[in-house]
């Protein structure tokens, strides 16, 4: 218990890290109590895939996990599946906006919040992030830049590198996530069609398996920054960076393969919706012809 403990303590405390999990958990909440009051069903799921998609970002930024991170490559490379792909796919994936826009004060949301949201330069910037060209560009980018060795050396180096290095993981995932899995039906710039995402999904996996597969192939050292800052244990360096490789390889691309799983359901979903709308119109017309 003691360990556990040990383990989940802020390693580096910070504020904005406790902010940016705290608040959006406080605003869900109170959401859901809402929901509740007004007899609006929300599941039992979508809460679940919220709070853990929530708290697996917390854990990889404020607790004992970030520091090994910082000792060992192929934590880090955890750490950075868990910021870019598995908490913001599991946040995505709980649709939380709507419940979250109730736990937000009235007054909060329209006088500050609204008008944040529907400024031109917000607007153009969000457009240009959830572009299909540049949004996947972005995520595969990311990853390819921050693991550039000499790039990735000097951020490892450097405590406000290191940050941002890790704050554009989880900015890009939740913008990318969204991207893919938002219902069609959502206003925003996010409205592309489903064969248009498995498309990108396919091309983001292929992007993420050969760097990956570079990595964990590789003959020689890429990453010895981490000799420099020592090992959290004792390991080989080269072990250290072919299991890295492993997980920049395999996990993500079977990330993609779920999301286009995802991406299926709801095009079957739609499917299954039409029909009886379908069928109803038709019901429509044979009875206007009858009368």
């Amino acid at each position: 218990m003691q360990s556990v403990i040990t383990f989940l303590r802020p390693w580096e405390f910070s504020p904005t890290v406790l902010a940016s999990c705290v608040l959006p958990a406080a605003a869900y909440i109170r959401g859901l109590v809402i929901a509740k009051r007004n007899h609006e069903v929300i599941g039992f799921w979508r809460p679940l895939s919220f709070f853990l998609g929530l708290g697996l970002i917390y854990i990889a930024l404020q607790t004992y996990f970030d520091f090994l991170s910082q000792h060992m490559f192929w934590v880090h490379r955890l750490q950075h599946l868990i910021l870019h792909h598995i908490g913001p796919f599991l946040i995505v994936l709980a649709a939380p906006m709507d419940v979250i826009s109730r736990g937000v004060p009235v007054r909060f949301r329209e006088q500050v919040l609204r008008l944040v949201w529907h400024h031109r330069g917000v607007q153009g910037i969000y457009g240009f992030l959830q572009n299909p060209i540049i949004a996947p560009v972005l995520f595969v980018g990311l990853i390819y830049f921050w693991l550039s060795p000499a790039i990735h050396f000097t951020v490892m180096l450097n405590e406000d590198r290191y940050r941002l290095m890790n704050w554009s993981m989880v900015v890009d995932g939740i913008l990318f996530w969204w991207l893919m899995l938002a219902p069609r039906t959502t206003n925003g710039h996010a409205n592309i069609s489903y064969m248009k995402r498995i498309l990108i999904l396919f091309i983001v996996m292929i992007g993420q398996v050969l760097l990956g597969a570079y990595i964990f192939l590789h003959k020689s050292m890429l990453y010895d920054v981490y000799g420099i800052c020592g090992r959290a244990w004792e390991i080989s360096p080269m072990t250290d960076q072919q299991i890295g490789g492993l997980i920049t390889w395999i996990p993500p691309s079977m990330m993609c393969v779920i999301a286009v799983l995802v991406v299926l359901s709801r095009i079957l979903h739609e499917d299954e919706e039409a029909v009886p709308t379908s069928s109803s119109a038709l019901a429509d017309v044979i009875t206007s012809k009858a009368g």
